[in-house]
């Protein structure tokens, strides 16, 4: 079973993922539909990993969003 630490080790790489394809500019974004799908599939990840956080970790950081950033996950209802 995956522990939080691996879970911010893959919010990190999702944001330098995003990171690397939005410096690109919205233009290029409004433009591009596999950058746009390539962006959301990151936030996703985000989102899934934020879900999976332990209760513990939610109240080590409270003043990250999780509950806001739990949303970007496709599982969330």
């Amino acid at each position: 079973m995956r522990d939080d630490r691996e879970r911010i080790e893959d919010i990190r790489e999702a944001i330098n993922k995003i990171e690397k394809y939005s410096i690109l500019g919205k233009d290029e974004f409004l433009n591009d539909e596999l950058i746009q799908s390539w962006i959301l599939l990151q936030l996703q990840i985000i989102g899934e990993a934020a879900r999976a956080m332990s209760d513990e970790t939610y109240i080590k950081y409270p003043e990250i969003a999780w509950r806001d950033i739990r949303h970007w996950s496709a599982n969330e209802g």
